[in-house]
């Protein structure tokens, strides 16, 4: 588990997101640009065993954020079904929700301009005031 090194206030975090893979740079992207540190991002690169006490930690340091995972993927698919699973198991008393693409049955948007328009919004999404 990777934390945000450009947090310095975590009292000020307003949003921790959560998240793993090439999302990242995306994410990190928009920050930068807006130079935002009321949001903080959090990489899981494990799944498992997954790391209990890492991930209860780092999200405690932040106790007024709201929790998000984000992911490429589409809802139904990527790590979301099994991290809502253990997230629930491991921070019982925050609330998590998830920012992905819609459900779907394949993972491909179908056309790179559909994929660049969707991968837009869903950075928007994670990031909105």
């Amino acid at each position: 588990m990777i934390d945000d090194v450009r947090i310095q206030d975590r009292g000020a975090v307003r949003r921790v997101l959560l998240h793993s893979g090439k999302v990242h740079y995306d994410l990190l992207g928009e920050l930068e640009k807006r130079q935002d540190t009321s949001i903080a991002l959090v990489r899981l690169e494990q799944f498992y065993p997954f790391p209990e006490e890492q991930v209860r930690r780092v999200v405690e340091s932040y106790p007024d954020a709201e929790v998000v995972w984000v992911q490429d993927e589409p809802e139904n698919q990527g790590a979301w079904p099994f991290v809502h699973v253990e997230l629930g198991r491991v921070i019982p008393d925050r609330q998590v929700r998830v920012v992905s693409r819609p459900a779907a049955a394949s993972p491909a948007a179908g056309s790179s301009k559909r994929h660049a328009t969707e991968q837009t919004d869903l950075i928007a999404r994670a990031t909105a005031e």
